[in-house]
């Protein structure tokens, strides 16, 4: 099928199946253009707990998906690319977080959503880098074990100097290889332009940042300056949003090499597969599920 039919194709079935589908901004632009709602994780999340449509095709990697099937398990949850995966939710596992917490008896476990259930069935609360200042702050512990990304976690632990942070030695492979040298090149390139960097890059990457935050922190920011240039440091599949929303502006990435392979799995092929036979289905069983819920739900209180 051409991409025209398979579009059509994408939009009967979904009728069909009383589907809705959600795509990360990281996803591939012709994803993002058929998508019902595109957003960061933690819109997603509260869309896929929220929404009455019973079939989700969840256009992103496998702990987006497996976190949607936590919250309605009631829902079928499809993964078009079953193998698209996150390295850094897999640098993180329950009985290593088990251990943690009898080191630290007296901290509370942060877990970021980008981890395994099994991991977030470990932990106190959930947070995204949309709400992981909100989330620390509201926490009357003094003590936080900060999971998996050291990256956002020295971020948040910057911003909260009161409290002490015990970081998990884990990373975003994109993220992380961005280097301060990168920055000045894009600099020197665009002197003009405003610089926003996502908090999983690198602590001397970030603060050389006009401003840091999430992807969709990013998208809005973008809105609040009146600047024309914007150098973007985070994973690619942002700008293509970004020159939709804002024409008028100007965008250009960090560097060449923020691009997630995990994201770019889907494609509208495999959306149209996975909505023709309501496959692969994305399931937690208990009582994982019910302890990884009360995670996610404490931080979508807060949300």
């Amino acid at each position: 099928m051409s991409q025209l039919e398979l579009k059509s194709e994408i939009q009967r079935l979904k009728e069909e199946n009383n589907a809705l589908i959600l795509a990360h901004t990281y996803q591939n632009d012709e994803v993002q253009d058929i998508a019902d709602y595109i957003g960061d994780s933690l819109e997603l999340s509260r869309l896929a707990a929220n929404t009455p449509h019973q079939v989700l095709v969840f256009c992103g990697v496998h702990f987006m998906a497996e976190s949607a099937a936590i919250l309605s398990p009631e829902k079928t949850v499809l993964l078009p690319a079953p193998d698209a995966g996150c390295p850094m939710a897999d640098m993180a596992d329950a009985e290593t977080v088990r251990e943690w917490r009898v080191k630290y008896p007296q901290a509370t476990v942060v877990s970021y959503v980008n981890t395994s259930a099994a991991v977030k069935a470990e932990s106190d609360i959930c947070c995204t880098s949309s709400n992981a200042l909100r989330v620390v702050r509201s926490l009357d512990a003094e003590e936080i074990i900060f999971l998996p990304d050291k990256n956002l976690g020295s971020y948040i632990a910057s911003q909260v100097p009161e409290k002490r942070f015990h970081l998990w030695p884990g990373f975003c492979r994109t993220h992380h290889r961005v280097t301060v040298e990168d920055v000045e090149k894009a600099k020197n390139a665009y002197p003009e332009a405003k610089v926003l960097i996502h908090p999983e890059c690198q602590p001397e990457v970030s603060a050389r940042a006009d401003f840091v935050g999430s992807t969709k922190q990013i998208v809005e920011q973008v809105g609040k300056l009146e600047a024309s240039i914007f150098i973007i440091g985070t994973e690619m599949g942002i700008i293509h949003g970004l020159k939709k929303r804002y024409p008028q502006k100007k965008f250009y990435l960090l560097t060449p090499g923020l691009v997630c392979p995990n994201m770019k799995k889907i494609t509208l092929r495999e959306i149209a597969a996975s909505l023709q036979h309501l496959e692969p289905v994305i399931s937690v069983a208990e009582p994982i599920r019910t302890q990884a819920r009360l995670a996610l739900e404490r931080m979508l209180a807060l949300s």
